[in-house]
């Protein structure tokens, strides 16, 4: 091994008893049980529901609650103590409020709460669990929770919990036991994309994954529109302020992100003055609070982006043929004279045929009017500090797809043409496919927002083919239909076709062979996909392929919840098994409906951590201290005895 790396490992472990006693303490805890990982997917902005998913850790707290206390504390009893620990702050105030907070309620409530802790820690070293407790709080936690004379622990919890009372710290006492084990029930949490778009206040939920101690985030199409528009795609720029306008979220551009749409307005307000605008009035699923908006100035302000992204498409296309999107130039191929376009060999009549900035001899031009508005909203995204914050994280916690003990982890899909073959997709003047196609869209991505001239123009409009083009692994379709799904409304037209990927995910030998092109074992390992909403009321199955893939979209958000029949999965892989737990429409206020968990496969011997990638690192860890400790004893380094 090389000297000079090991002489800055000794910098750490400066004689042989400290590595030494290292190396116990990693093989230490690569025998432990490995954490619980969750997988969420197509949160969609919904963050009511993705809050209290994250608070009950999707039901397991309240299993282990009633594991723990089943057989000596009532039901009711057993539900007052999850929906504090889900949130503490909130229901300490109302209990309050009642008058309800007695001695005898602050005894048993953290009595209980110090025995869910104990059931939840278990598979945690002590100084694990230590560095999770508050600075002020960790000797008495620590030791509430390290008690081993079983004979005189109830007269030890209770000299302490008086204590507690006496000095009038259980207000913080109980809330950071209620952390403590929501930070424990989650070792690790994966989201398969698509936070953004058609929810309230995907905003909420980045500024809750801040929080999260280990975290990472597979891209999805609506993420990626997200950091496009962040990074200066005009055409996302308009898109994501159209999706936003069509479902209402005016607080998430405005409250949350600071993005000033008063010139939109009055834009749209002034050249829309005499149009009824009936086409575009907003989806409302939730009311804004803090920026509510005229339903009719808001049906304006759709019908104007809309016009405007359609434009910029329509130039996009025309500027990069290696795309084979001349097929999606509805727009630009529009008779304006008549109000009619051809589509797949038949003519029809446009919903809306009042176009005042359309120029019909050149339908892409922006006008001048326009093309100031754009150079508007693209400058106030790029001056909003907290959407900044916000794709940094995306970015740094972020990829196309991640390999995660032995599982493979992607948004949309491998492209794959009709005969189950890896399909290639144009990138300039190169064609990629397969691994290869996602580890060159995780450069073009970083490329596109973090270099801000003109030599990453081309990965800047990249974006917008991930978005939507047929080719794109995170979008996964043959077309979006947005011009028809506005202008015609057909259903023969509007129709999206998956990619043939889809049709062969029922197919176990063809997902055994996409692991072995990620070289993941194809005996043990799964693939965990979102994007594609299951509808369990049409008998569908998020486990496909005799359980080698889970398609875990199961409509969290509540524009997909008549269509799945419930309201999303959560993915839940313990030491012992592989897990479903499965949704029921979320109600503000209302936490009885806990989620139906079910086990979809077994694991044959309890897996340690020692069968993780971090078992892996720590090995490798243990085998440089080996060395280590022989450059010590072959006299090569020389220990540090100060």
């Amino acid at each position: 091994m090389d000297k000079k790396y090991l002489t800055l490992l000794a910098k750490e472990y400066p004689n042989i008893e400290s590595a030494a006693s290292e190396m116990v303490n990693l093989s230490a805890i690569r025998s432990l049980p490995k954490g619980t990982e969750y997988f969420f997917s197509d949160l969609h902005g919904e963050y009511e529901a993705f809050l209290y998913m994250i608070k009950s850790a999707s039901g397991i707290i309240r299993r282990k609650i009633d594991l723990t206390l089943g057989k000596t504390v009532s039901s009711a009893e057993r539900e007052a103590l999850a929906n504090l620990i889900y949130d503490p702050e909130k229901e300490l105030k109302r209990l309050k409020q009642a008058e309800a907070i007695t001695d005898e309620w602050k005894r048993l409530t953290i009595y209980r709460l110090i025995l869910v802790c104990e059931v939840i820690s278990a598979k945690y070293t002590r100084s694990r669990v230590r560095k999770k407790i508050p600075k002020g709080l960790v000797y008495i936690v620590d030791e509430l929770l390290n008690v081993t004379d079983d004979v005189n622990k109830d007269y030890y919890f209770e000299k302490i919990i008086n204590t507690i009372i006496e000095t009038d710290i259980v207000d913080s006492f109980v809330t950071s036991l209620c952390r403590l084990i929501h930070s424990l029930a989650i070792d690790k949490l994966h989201i398969i994309g698509d936070i953004f778009d058609r929810g309230p206040r995907p905003d909420i939920i980045m500024e809750e994954l801040l929080l999260m101690h280990d975290v990472d985030i597979q891209w999805g199409n609506h993420d990626i529109s997200w950091i496009g528009a962040a990074a200066g795609n005009a055409a996302l720029v308009a898109n994501v302020i159209r999706i936003s306008v069509k479902y209402n979220n005016f607080d998430l551009l405005e409250d949350g992100y600071g993005l000033n749409l008063r010139a939109l307005a009055v834009f749209a307000g002034e050249t829309y003055k005499e149009d009824a605008c009936t086409l575009y009035y907003p989806q409302t699923y939730d009311d804004n609070i803090y920026d509510p908006i005229d339903a009719h100035l808001a049906a304006k302000i759709h019908k104007a982006i809309a016009v405007i992204q359609l434009k910029l498409e329509t130039q996009l296309i025309h500027r990069h043929p290696e795309w084979g999107m001349e097929n999606r130039d509805l727009f630009g191929n529009v008779d304006f004279l008549t109000g009619t376009v051809e589509v797949n060999e038949k003519k029809y009549l446009l919903r809306d045929r009042y176009f005042p900035t359309v120029d019909p001899n050149d339908p892409s031009k922006l006008s001048d009017a326009e093309k100031e508005l754009m150079t508007i909203l693209i400058n106030s995204f790029g001056h909003s500090g907290k959407l900044r914050k916000h794709i940094r994280f995306l970015l740094s916690k972020g990829a196309t797809y991640k390999i995660c003990n032995g599982n493979l982890l992607f948004h949309g899909c491998i492209p794959m043409d009709s005969s189950g073959e890896l399909m290639c997709v144009n990138i300039g003047e190169k064609r990629f496919c397969g691994r290869a196609l996602l580890d060159e869209i995780n450069l073009m991505v970083n490329r596109a927002y973090f270099t801000k001239d003109e030599s990453a123009d081309y990965e800047r409009d990249f974006m917008w083919y991930l978005w939507c083009g047929a080719g794109s692994p995170l979008y996964g379709k043959d077309k979006l239909a947005f011009f028809e799904q506005y202008f015609i409304g057909e259903e023969e037209c509007s129709r999206e076709y998956y990619n043939d990927y889809y049709k062969y995910i029922e197919d176990s030998e063809v997902c055994k062979k996409i692991l072995r092109h990620f070289s993941i074992n194809e005996e043990r390992g799964h693939i965990i996909n979102g994007h594609v909403p299951v509808k369990i009321k049409d008998g569908e199955s998020p486990v496909k392929a005799d359980g080698k893939l889970f398609v875990i979209d199961g409509g969290i958000s509540k524009a997909y919840q008549k269509t799945t029949g419930i309201a999303g999965y959560t993915l839940i892989y313990d030491s012992h098994s592989l897990s479903l737990a499965e949704h029921k429409p979320f109600v503000q206020g209302d936490n009885k409906e806990t989620p139906m968990i079910r086990v979809v496969e077994k694991l044959g011997s309890r897996a340690n951590i020692s069968d993780t990638d971090k078992g892996a690192e720590l090995l490798e860890r243990v085998e440089d201290l080996n060395e280590l400790l022989r450059a010590y004893r072959n006299g090569d380094i020389k220990e540090n005895s100060d």
